[in-house]
């Protein structure tokens, strides 16, 4: 009888030990997954802007609240940047620049609210500003116009009278794109002429300044994607655009062209992505499909090769590959073994001839989709297609961002 009480006495030790323990690391570590079952992470934000209103709608899918900002024009291309805090309002036919403050701040291991929803006081004044990239809190704009680059660090985003600081580099007015590297530098396109598409890419310093020239000349570029090291773009392998497959630019300037797979044919991957968790580089063609790109191993090979794809995202942490084809079919790859995880019908068959098609974006728990022709964001939970919460928006939402942190952890929790 004593070793059995003995042994009841220790079990009770144990799992009260246990339970201290877990209580322990609960409060030490954020918290990662929401508490509400089926709700999304408290402080994600989607941004949407319309075609024809100029408005930007902001949901807050957990509290299920949305409020309307008044835009300069309609229709801006609009980005959430890397800080997860802003995002960026281009309107590249107006030469002109907005940041959208979400009034969220991550800090450690919680978000605090740093004010209400706003237009920050920063804006920037480049002739056709079109090309978007974010690095830790410095965001970085091509001007198509004049070939110049816009940059601005988030600490001067609420400065009154703040402008974007302008970097010329001495390239001539094209469609151009361009990557930041972790040393500072940046990668940006080049051509021969002035409005000709890019066939090289300069490494530059923060002043513009060249500090490696271009190593190889290859056909039109279009996407751009890096992870810090090194820079990838999309391209055809010559003037003759008879095939194509990604220039690899590194850090320290040296360069290499990866072809397409062999029978790929004349097509070049114009998007190029890279999934930060899963640190994967993605090429996209809409009438390709989706393709791994292996920078250390210069091998490109399929994820997905239908024709349908017309959309194709990284989720927001960066972990899985998520493509909507045109019969409203999702699709959810997992980065790290390419294997699907999910797939199924989530939004009626789409027209292919349509100008305005629905976009995707999605966090770890869902997929929001704005429906252009519904005047509504979808939000669907990635568990369960079936379920979905509706968000009226505006007439016709377009363009859509996500901006926020995946987490539940405020200031007080």
């Amino acid at each position: 009888m004593k070793t059995t009480n003995n042994f009841k006495a220790l079990a009770l030790f144990v799992l009260i030990a246990a339970s201290f323990s877990a209580c322990k690391k609960d409060r030490s570590v954020p918290e990662v997954i929401d508490e509400e079952t089926g709700k999304e992470f408290k402080f994600v934000r989607v941004l949407v802007s319309d075609e024809t209103a100029s408005t930007l709608t902001q949901i807050d899918p957990f509290a299920a609240k949305i409020n309307t900002f008044n835009t300069k024009y309609p229709m801006p291309s609009i980005y959430g940047t890397a800080s997860g805090k802003y995002a960026t309002v281009l309107y590249g036919a107006q030469n002109l620049v907005e940041v959208f403050d979400s009034g969220l701040l991550l800090h450690d291991d919680h978000v605090d609210v740093d004010g209400v929803a706003k237009w920050a006081l920063i804006t920037a004044n480049g002739i056709k500003p079109t090309h978007f990239k974010s690095k830790g809190r410095e965001n970085l704009i091509f001007n198509d116009g004049d070939g110049t680059l816009s940059v601005g660090n988030e600490a001067d985003f609420n400065v009154a009278n703040a402008k974007f600081k302008i970097i010329n580099a001495g390239l001539l007015a094209h469609h151009g794109a361009m990557a930041q590297f972790s040393n500072g530098n940046y990668a940006i396109t080049a051509t021969t002429a002035v409005g000709k598409s890019p066939t090289s890419v300069i490494i530059t310093d923060k002043n513009g300044t060249t500090v490696h020239s271009a190593k190889q000349e290859v056909g039109t570029i279009h996407g751009n994607a890096s992870d810090g090291q090194n820079a990838v773009f999309g391209a055809f392998s010559s003037a003759a655009a008879t095939s194509g497959g990604v220039l690899v630019v590194a850090a320290d300037g040296t360069q290499k062209f990866i072809s397409n797979p062999d029978g790929f044919g004349a097509f070049r991957l114009g998007t190029i992505l890279y999934a930060e968790k899963a640190k994967k580089f993605i090429g996209y063609a809409a009438n390709k499909g989706a393709y791994l790109v292996d920078v250390a191993n210069n091998k490109i090979t399929p994820i997905y090769t239908g024709t349908d794809a017309f959309q194709c995202k990284v989720d927001y942490a960066g972990n899985n590959l998520l493509i909507l084809t045109l019969d409203g079919k999702l699709k959810i790859y997992d980065l790290l073994t390419g294997a699907v995880k999910k797939e199924g019908a989530i939004i009626a068959a789409v027209n292919a001839a349509d100008t305005y098609k629905p976009v995707l974006e999605a966090t770890a728990k869902y997929a929001y989709v704005a429906m252009p022709s519904l005047g509504e964001v979808h939000q669907i939970n990635l568990s369960d297609f079936s379920k979905v919460i509706k968000h009226k928006v505006s007439a016709k939402p377009v363009r859509l961002t996500l901006l926020g942190f995946e987490t539940s952890a405020g200031h007080n929790d």
